[in-house]
C-alpha cells in the first residue's frame, strides 16, 4: 500500500481584503483621536466578514481600544435588545473592572438583565411604552458613550440580519450620537438575507450619511490562487505541488466555491479528509474518477433548507440539480408538464429558500455550485443515470443540437449512452478547442475515447491528437506525450499515413521544449515520410520544422534554406496559413541569425497574415518575438529596428492574447519577452514580476526552454540592478538547462551573459573558462548569440588592460554586421568601442562613439545603458579638464539612477549605493537636490503643481490653493511639460501618480 502524505494546512491571511481592512484600520486610528465612525460590512455567508472583523479587533487591541461585541442569532428576531444584552453579558464575563458599571446599568434598565440584580423587585412604571423605550435608549447610549470617554471604544455587532426591530432602533439612536465620540461601531450582515426591517435601517443610515458601507465580494481567480498558496504554504512546496495548485485544484475551487473564502477552506478540508488530495512519489493529484467531497457544513445547510420545501418543489430541485448549475425554465416545464403558473410558484419557493436565483426570465441557477453538488449527491446512481437520459433525450432536437453539444455530451455520458457520447463528445471537444477552453476539451475527448472503448471500437488517431494538443497547451508534457504516442500507434495500425506523419510532427514539437536531440529525431522521420508520400503540404511543413531546428542549433544559413524552400511551396499552393507560419519562422531565423531589420519585415508580414486568418496562437507567438526588435540587453549587440516602447507594446499585446486563449507556454513566452523589454528600459519592478511569473509557469509546465530563457532574463535584470551575485546564479542555472536540452543557441546566450557577469565580479578565470567552452577564434560574429559572446570577449580584453585586442574584436563585430544598413549601429558595440578607444587614449574617436551610443540609447529608451554611457563620457571629459561638460554628464547619470531606483523596492538601496559609487566622489546631495533629481529635475513648487494637476484641478484652482497668480501657474505648467517632454496635462497627472507624488499629499 502506497504511503499517503497529508500536507498541513494553515489559516490563510485576508487575501483580497486589503482595501476594506485599510479603511477600517484608519477608522480605528480616528476613533483613537476622538472621531467616531459607523461601518457596515455586508456580504454573503462565508465571504469573510467575521475574519475581517477579527483582524480589525486585533489592530484595535494594539491601538489600545476597549472592545465590546454582541452577536445576533436566528432566534433573536423577536427578542428585544438581544445583541445589546449579549454584548453586556459578555462584558461582565470578560472584564471584571467594568462588571460593576454593567450591574449598575442593569438596575436602571431592569428587567432586561435580571440575572445581574437577582433581588430587585419589578418596579411599576408610569411611562407610556414609547417613553419607556426612549428612557432605555438614553440609558444604554449614555453607558456606551461614557465608556468611550474613558477609553476609545470598538463596538461590534455581528449577524445583524437576525437582529430584532427594537435593537435596530436603538443602534440607529446610538449611531446618531457616536460620530463625535471616540467610538467605532462595526456591524456585519448577510446581504443575501436582508429582511425589510434591516433593509429600512440600512437605507435610513445611508440617507443620513451616517455609515460607511463595505460590501465584500467573492475572490477572483488569482486571489483564490493566493489563498491556496497560504493554506498549503506553497513557498515551501515542490514544483509538482505548484503545478497541481495552479491546475486542476484551482479550476475546481473556482468553479465550486465561486470565490467564497469559507467554501474554499471547507472544500479543501473536505478533500483532504476524504483523501481526495494525496501525494504519491512526490506528485500531487486529485483522485482520478472520484467524486468531489462536499463539506459537511454545506450538506447540513442544504438539508436544512430542503426540509422546509414542499414535496413538488424538492422534485423540481432534484431535476434542476441533474440539469446542471444553470437550467432553463422551459426545460423544467417539458420535464414536469407543469403549466407556467404552477412552475412559477414552485420556483418562487426555491428562490425564497435561497437555494436558487433568477438570472433572467428564462434561466435560473443554483445560488452556489456546491449547493447543486450537495443535492445531486443525494441521488442514487441509477436515479442519476435515468434522469440524465431523460434530460438528454428531451433537449436532443435536430434544430438545436449544434447549440447544445456540451449538454448533450454531458448528459449522455452520465447516462452511459455510449453510441451518442462518441459523436457529441467529439464535437463538443472540437468546439471547446476553438474557444480555447482546453480543460473542457480534455474532458470531452476523454469521454469520446472512453465511449469508443465501451463500444469496442478502434478510436480515431484524431481524438488522441486533439486531447494531446489540449494537454500540451496546458503544459502537461507526460499526458501529451502519451496521447501523441497513442495517435501514432493507432495511425500505424490503421495505416493512416498522414495521421502518422502528423503524430511525428506533434512529438517533435513537444520534445522541442525540453530535448532538441529527441525533437530532431521526430522531425527527420516526419520529413522522410512526407517525401515518401509525395505530398507538398506535408513536405513544406516538415521543411519548416527542420529549418527551425537548425536555427536553434546556431545554423542560420541552413535554416534559411529550408524555410525559403517551404515558403516557395506554400506560395505555389496559395496556402495562407502555411505562408504565415513560414514568415514567422523566417523572422525567427533572421533575428537569431543577427538581422533584426530583415526579421522585423518578416514578422510584420506574419502578424498581418495571422490577424487576417484570426489565428490567435500564431499571432501571440509572432508578436512576442517581434518585441526583440528593440535594443534589449539580448539584442543590443545588433542594429535595433524599433524603440523599446514599441517593443514593449508588442509583448503586452502578445501576453493579452496568450491569456485570452489560455495557452500556458505562450503566456510564459510573452511574459519573459515583456520582462526583457521592461528590464532594458529600466522598469525593474515590473520586469521582475513578469519574469518571475514566466518562470513559475515554465516550471509548472516543465518547459525547460522557457525556464532557460526566464533565468537569462532574470539574470539580465539583476545585472541592470548591479546585483551581480544574483545575476550569476540565474545565468548558471540557465547555462545548465541549456546544455540539458541541447540548444546551442541558449547555451551561447547564457554563456555570454555569465562571462560578462563574471567580469563585473572580477572573476576573469570564470569568464575565460566560460567563453573558451563555447567560443573559438574561428567562430563567426554573425548570429545574436555569437555577437553576445564576442562582446563578452571584448569586455574581458578591456578588463585585462588589453585595449588593442578588445578594439580588434570590436572592429570584427563592426565588419561582420554587414546588414547594418542606413547608418544604423549597434548600441553595445558603440559603447565598447568608446571604452576601448578611451583606454588607447584616442579621446576624439572615443567621444564620437559614446555620443553616438548615447543618442541611440536616449532615442530608443534604453535608460540603463544611457546612464552608464553618461558616466563614461563624464569620466572622459574630466580627464581632459572639460569640467562643465563632465558635471553635466554626471548630473544626468545621477538623475537617471535615481529615477530607475524608484521602479524597485527590495533592491532600491543596494542599487543606489552601487550605482552612485561609480560616479566621482562629490559632496552628498541635499534632500532637496535628491528629490529634484528623482522627480525629473522639477523644483519643489513644480512638483506641487503636478500634484494639483493630478487631483484634477485647473490653473485657477491651483493658483488659489497655492496662493499664486494664474500666470505663474501657467509658467510652472509650461516648465513641467518642457522638462518632462510632455504635451498634455493628462501626461503630467499620470506621471505624478506613477512617481508617487500624490501619496505624499
Amino acid at each position: 500500500m502506497e504511503e499517503v502524505v497529508i500536507l498541513p494546512m494553515r489559516c490563510p491571511t485576508l487575501i483580497g481584503r486589503a482595501e476594506p481592512l485599510a479603511t477600517l484600520r484608519l477608522f480605528v486610528e480616528q476613533a483613537k483621536q476622538g472621531e467616531g465612525h459607523v461601518a457596515l460590512i455586508g456580504g454573503e455567508a462565508g465571504i469573510g466578514k467575521s475574519r475581517l472583523v477579527a483582524e480589525v479587533k486585533t489592530y484595535a487591541m494594539e491601538q489600545g481600544l476597549l472592545q465590546l461585541q454582541g452577536n445576533c442569532f436566528p432566534t433573536d428576531l423577536t427578542y428585544p435588545y438581544a445583541p445589546v444584552l449579549d454584548l453586556l453579558r459578555s462584558l461582565v464575563a470578560s472584564n471584571p473592572k467594568l462588571a460593576v458599571s454593567v450591574k449598575a446599568l442593569a438596575r436602571d434598565i431592569f428587567p432586561l438583565l435580571p440575572e445581574l440584580v437577582p433581588n430587585q423587585a419589578p418596579a411599576r412604571s408610569d411611562l407610556e411604552p414609547e417613553q419607556e423605550k426612549r428612557r432605555l435608549f438614553a440609558l444604554l447610549a449614555s453607558f456606551f458613550l461614557q465608556l468611550s470617554t474613558q477609553s476609545p471604544l470598538l463596538l461590534v455587532i455581528e449577524d445583524m440580519h437576525w437582529c430584532d426591530d427594537t435593537s435596530l432602533d436603538f443602534l440607529h439612536y446610538l449611531a446618531r450620537r457616536s460620530t463625535s465620540q471616540a467610538l467605532l461601531f462595526l456591524a456585519t450582515y448577510r446581504s443575501d438575507e436582508v429582511q425589510q426591517p434591516l433593509r429600512s435601517w440600512l437605507t435610513l443610515l445611508k440617507r443620513e450619511r451616517r455609515a460607511r458601507q463595505i460590501q465584500l465580494v467573492p475572490l477572483v481567480r488569482n486571489e483564490i490562487d493566493g489563498m491556496l498558496a497560504a493554506i498549503f504554504e506553497q513557498k515551501h512546496t515542490s514544483i509538482e505541488m505548484r503545478r497541481f495548485l495552479h491546475g486542476e485544484l484551482l479550476d475546481l475551487l473556482c468553479t465550486l466555491t465561486e470565490g467564497n473564502p469559507f467554501f474554499v477552506e471547507e472544500t479543501i478540508g473536505s478533500l483532504v479528509d476524504a483523501d481526495d488530495i494525496f501525494c504519491v512519489q512526490g506528485y500531487w493529484n486529485h483522485r482520478a474518477g472520484g467524486e468531489i467531497s462536499i463539506p459537511l457544513s454545506v450538506q447540513d445547510s442544504v438539508q436544512r433548507r430542503t426540509e422546509l420545501l414542499s414535496e413538488e418543489a424538492r422534485r423540481i430541485l432534484t431535476l434542476a440539480a441533474v440539469a446542471g448549475r444553470r437550467f432553463d425554465f422551459a426545460l423544467l416545464q417539458q420535464l414536469t408538464q407543469h403549466n407556467e403558473q404552477q412552475l412559477l410558484l414552485l420556483m418562487k419557493e426555491l428562490v425564497a429558500a435561497q437555494l436558487v436565483v433568477e438570472e433572467s426570465a428564462d434561466r435560473f441557477a443554483f445560488r452556489h455550485a456546491l449547493t447543486r453538488q450537495a443535492i445531486y449527491r443525494q441521488l442514487l446512481l441509477r436515479e442519476r443515470s435515468m434522469l440524465h437520459k431523460l434530460i438528454a433525450e428531451t433537449i436532443e432536437h435536430p434544430g438545436i443540437r449544434a447549440a447544445r453539444l456540451e449538454e448533450l455530451a454531458y448528459h449522455f455520458y452520465q447516462a452511459e449512452v455510449w453510441h451518442k457520447v462518441v459523436d457529441y463528445a467529439r464535437l463538443a471537444g472540437e468546439k471547446a478547442l476553438q474557444l480555447y477552453a482546453h480543460r473542457a476539451a480534455i474532458d470531452y475527448f476523454t469521454w469520446a475515447l472512453e465511449a469508443s472503448e465501451h463500444l469496442q471500437r478502434a478510436p480515431s488517431p484524431s481524438l488522441y491528437r486533439a486531447r494531446g494538443q489540449a494537454y500540451e497547451t496546458l503544459g502537461k508534457f507526460e499526458q501529451a506525450l502519451r496521447d501523441y504516442t497513442g495517435a501514432l500507434n493507432v495511425a500505424r495500425v490503421l495505416q493512416e499515413r498522414t495521421a502518422e506523419w502528423q503524430s511525428m510532427l506533434d512529438l517533435g514539437f513537444l520534445w522541442a521544449g525540453r530535448d532538441y536531440t529527441q525533437a530532431e529525431t521526430w522531425f527527420r522521420q516526419a520529413l522522410v515520410l512526407a517525401q515518401a508520400l509525395d505530398d507538398p503540404v506535408l513536405h513544406a511543413h516538415s521543411l519548416n520544422r527542420i529549418g527551425n531546428w537548425h536555427a536553434n542549433g546556431e545554423q542560420p544559413h541552413e535554416a534559411l534554406r529550408y524555410h525559403r524552400e517551404a515558403l516557395t511551396i506554400f506560395e505555389h499552393l496559395h496556402d495562407p496559413q502555411g505562408i504565415a507560419q513560414t514568415l514567422d519562422l523566417l523572422g525567427m531565423v533572421s533575428y537569431l541569425g543577427g538581422d533584426l531589420l530583415q526579421g522585423t519585415v518578416y514578422y510584420q508580414q506574419a502578424v498581418t497574415r495571422f490577424r487576417e486568418l484570426k489565428d490567435q496562437q500564431g499571432l501571440t507567438s509572432s508578436l512576442a518575438t517581434l518585441s526583440l526588435r528593440g535594443p534589449t540587453y539580448q539584442t543590443d549587440a545588433l542594429s535595433a529596428a524599433a524603440s523599446l516602447t514599441e517593443a514593449c507594446q508588442d509583448a503586452e499585446d502578445a501576453l493579452s492574447i496568450a491569456r485570452e486563449i489560455g495557452q500556458r507556454s505562450a503566456e510564459a513566452y510573452a511574459l519573459f519577452q515583456l520582462g526583457l523589454c521592461l528590464g532594458s528600459q529600466g522598469e525593474y519592478g515590473r520586469a521582475l514580476a513578469a519574469v518571475r511569473k514566466s518562470l513559475d509557469i515554465a516550471e509548472e509546465t516543465e518547459h525547460r526552454q522557457w525556464q532557460t530563457a526566464a533565468h537569462t532574463v532574470l539574470g539580465g535584470i539583476y545585472s541592470g540592478l548591479l546585483a551581480y551575485p544574483k545575476a550569476r546564479t540565474h545565468f548558471e542555472q540557465a547555462l545548465g538547462l541549456a546544455r540539458g536540452i541541447g540548444s546551442l543557441f541558449w547555451t551561447r546566450i547564457a554563456a555570454g551573459y555569465l562571462a560578462s557577469t563574471a567580469i563585473h565580479l572580477q572573476d576573469s578565470v570564470l569568464a575565460d573558462e566560460t567563453l573558451n567552452a563555447v567560443l573559438d577564434p574561428d567562430t563567426p560574429a554573425e548570429t545574436m548569440a555569437q555577437r553576445m559572446l564576442w562582446c563578452a570577449a571584448a569586455e574581458l580584453a578591456l578588463a585585462q588592460k588589453q585595449p588593442g585586442q578588445g578594439l580588434e574584436i570590436i572592429e570584427r563585430l563592426n565588419a561582420s554586421g554587414a546588414r547594418e544598413t542606413e547608418g544604423r549601429s549597434s548600441l553595445r558595440v558603440l559603447k565598447l568601442r568608446g571604452e576601448a578607444l578611451t583606454l588607447l587614449q584616442r579621446a576624439g574617436e572615443a567621444e564620437a562613439a559614446f555620443v553616438a551610443a548615447r543618442e541611440i540609447a536616449t532615442a530608443q529608451g534604453a535608460r540603463p545603458m544611457q546612464w552608464r554611457i553618461c558616466i563614461a563620457l563624464g569620466n572622459l571629459y574630466q580627464v581632459h579638464e572639460r569640467s562643465a561638460e563632465a558635471e553635466q554628464m554626471f548630473a544626468t547619470a545621477r538623475a537617471l539612477i535615481a529615477e530607475l531606483a524608484t521602479t524597485v523596492i527590495d533592491e532600491r538601496d543596494d542599487f543606489l549605493q552601487a550605482a552612485m559609487a561609480l560616479l566621482p566622489h562629490t559632496r552628498p546631495l541635499s534632500p532637496r537636490r535628491v528629490a529634484r533629481e528623482t522627480a525629473g529635475g522639477l523644483t519643489a513648487r513644480e512638483r506641487e503643481v503636478a500634484v494639483q494637476i493630478a487631483q484634477g484641478r485647473f490653473n485657477r484652482e491651483i493658483a488659489d490653493a497655492l496662493v499664486l497668480s494664474e500666470r505663474t501657474i501657467e509658467t510652472h505648467v509650461s516648465n513641467i511639460m518642457f522638462k518632462l517632454g510632455f504635451t498634455s496635462r493628462r501626461q503630467i497627472a499620470a506621471w505624478a501618480v506613477e512617481k508617487g507624488l500624490t501619496e505624499k499629499h
